[in-house]
């Protein structure tokens, strides 16, 4: 297949084959996107919104947030957190498929849970106990309930300041012992057990074989992503090579997935037999650095030639782009890029910024800056921000700048 149809098939598969609700946004309709794509990626990072509100926001528009809370937060729950594609939220039935990686956790946590496991088996107990008795608990409380006074120790590892009750309980929710009842306000988790938050079918249900689980997995990740590599569908829920190369063998043979040739790939791709191949993509979105189109980056420049890559934790003096930077989907190409900021008022409000707008190379700016325009202020309503401010930086910039100060 072409390029451009590669292209296509991937927008489709991630649903921005569809034009976005003209009317109300239903709990339907966030539950289309949640099915759709099959995870929600986390991060703590807040300089516009948590990132896990914004891909449902790129596929329908001005959707009211506390919808996609309810699906977290309160039972049924329509997602829960476990570690898929790093943090994220899953189906409940996607955390079921996900039961071999918690019987792993003694081999595959971080070193610091890894040596609390191994050197204070009662702590994990101990939480165990806790979390069971008090729950649902942020960390922090179960800290003060347990009392114990290890002190948080600075190492080079993610996690540097956590305590070893921190530890203890991360070890736990890596091994599926306990659960995100959802978060707290300050994005702290909130644990209990799984029986408490899980529905009844899954928690009863029996643990599946791994490699069955595993082709379960790849076949979610397919149909999320339409035409892939093997090493893309491996991403999707981060397995290892042996892992997936195994379960996209087993569905070829299955017929399950289609050996595919793309123009200007130089990798073996596998389409789903169920992907739509739209003749043209009208979409509209800025997407999140972590939103799962763009997140497989090697698989973002061979279907865009768009190089993306998180600057966070560049020192601003040498930012390409700039610290939380979106791409600029118009139509099935990625036409630019932008750096937002939320500024919130104490009171509510506040300002959209756009510290820095960009088209890429090729792309003519008035063929974007109208588009940009409107999806900025559509943003902007969506976060209950008063009004967009652009600085006059990147070539979009100057242009942005003068629309928004009429």
């Amino acid at each position: 297949m072409s390029l451009p149809q590669a292209r296509r098939i991937a927008l489709a598969a991630q649903g921005f084959g569809v034009e976005r609700p003209s009317g109300p946004i239903s709990a339907r309709h966030v539950q289309k996107v949640i099915d759709t794509v099959g995870v929600l990626q986390i991060d703590s990072v807040n300089v516009l919104s948590r990132s896990h509100y914004l891909p449902v926001f790129s596929r329908l528009g001005d959707y009211p947030r506390p919808l996609l809370e309810k699906a977290a937060n309160t039972a049924p729950r329509r997602m829960v957190e476990y570690w898929a594609h790093e943090a994220s939220f899953i189906a409940p039935e996607t955390h079921r498929l996900l039961r071999w990686r918690m019987d792993r956790a003694a081999h595959e946590a971080w070193g610091g849970m890894q040596r609390i496991a191994r050197d204070r088996a009662e702590l994990l107990d101990q939480v165990l106990e806790v979390i069971d008795r008090h729950g649902p608990l942020t960390a922090a409380a179960a800290e003060k309930i347990v009392g114990d006074g290890t002190p948080r120790e600075r190492t080079g590892e993610w996690g540097w300041n956590w305590s070893d009750v921190k530890r203890a309980i991360e070890f736990q929710f890596w091994a599926g012992r306990i659960t995100s009842a959802g978060r707290t306000q300050q994005f702290e988790r909130r644990y209990a057990l799984p029986g408490r938050v899980l529905p009844q079918a899954v928690t009863a249900a029996a643990d599946p074989d791994p490699e069955d689980a595993r082709r379960e997995l790849v076949r979610i990740a397919s149909r999320a992503m339409g035409v892939a590599t093997e090493r893309c569908l491996r991403d999707y829920f981060r397995l290892k090579p042996a892992q997936s190369q195994a379960a996209v063998r087993d569905l070829v043979e299955a017929g399950e997935l289609l050996p595919v040739t793309v123009d200007g790939w130089g990798r073996q791709a596998y389409l789903h037999p169920g992907a739509r191949v739209p003749r043209r993509i009208t979409a509209r979105a800025l997407l999140s650095p972590f939103d799962s189109l763009v997140w497989e980056r090697p698989r973002t420049e061979v279907l865009w030639d768009f190089r993306l890559r998180l600057e966070i934790y560049t020192p601003a003096a040498k930012r390409e782009f700039g610290y939380y930077v979106l791409p600029f989907l118009l139509g099935e190409q990625l036409v630019g890029r932008v750096d937002l900021k939320a500024d919130r008022a104490p009171g509510g409000g506040g300002r959209l910024l756009v510290k820095a707008a960009y088209s890429e190379p090729g792309v003519p700016a008035p063929a974007v800056l109208g588009e940009l325009t409107d999806e900025l202020r559509l943003m902007a309503r969506w976060l209950e921000l008063d009004d967009v401010v652009a600085e006059p930086k990147g070539d979009l910039g100057p242009a942005l700048a003068q629309v928004f100060r009429r």
